[in-house]
């Protein structure tokens, strides 16, 4: 497989794209994470996750790189009671967070965003995510020894938190880490004709 442009910083798209064994160098710009009023949830993941891929592209016709490059960018959103819950603005932030979790079903959605030239792929994954009942102990615990701060919904589904706290997950769970990765890859064979 040709080398593709991650356009993001975040370890668990690293890993799992690494873990896919699909090659890949790390490019970003730094976009705002917001997006227009009325879309849907799957909308706005997309549209955040095309921002950050346009960034990229840019940058590249800017550096005079010519632009047949693959670029990946993705961006996941928590989804509780129809309210998107982003990432938590400091601890108390992330606390409060977790603790509307808590015993809760939420939707975690991943928009993807596949650039190749002129030629655009671009989708949403959803994740179904059930916590157990979560204590106040188990919360500050996790919030202080982890430090979620970059995570949507102030967690990692991979760390301790979704070891001991989830209760079900109903879809792909890759899509909670941040990227369904292995429909990434049947898209990116598709673009790229491997």
């Amino acid at each position: 497989m040709q080398k593709i442009i991650l356009a993001s910083r975040s370890p668990r798209r690293k890993q799992l794209l690494e873990w896919a064994e699909v090659p890949f160098e790390v490019r970003v710009h730094e976009t705002e994470e917001t997006y227009p009023e009325g879309l849907s949830r799957t909308e706005t993941a997309i549209h955040i996750a095309r921002n950050k891929a346009l960034a990229v592209r840019t940058d590249l016709l800017n550096d005079k790189v010519p632009v047949i490059r693959t670029i990946l960018a993705a961006d996941t959103i928590v989804v509780l009671h129809g309210k998107i819950i982003g990432k938590p603005v400091d601890r108390q932030d992330a606390i409060d967070m977790l603790t509307d979790l808590s015993e809760q079903h939420h939707q975690v959605i991943t928009g993807v965003v596949i650039l190749q030239g002129d030629q655009e792929t671009a989708f949403a994954d959803t994740t179904d995510v059930v916590f157990h009942t979560l204590t106040s102990d188990q919360i500050v615990f996790y919030v202080d020894k982890y430090k979620p701060f970059d995570k949507a919904g102030a967690y990692a589904i991979q760390e301790w938190i979704g070891v001991i706290g989830i209760r079900s997950v109903s879809g792909d769970f890759y899509n909670v880490m941040g990227l369904p990765v292995s429909r990434v890859v049947r898209e990116l064979e598709k673009m790229t004709h491997i």
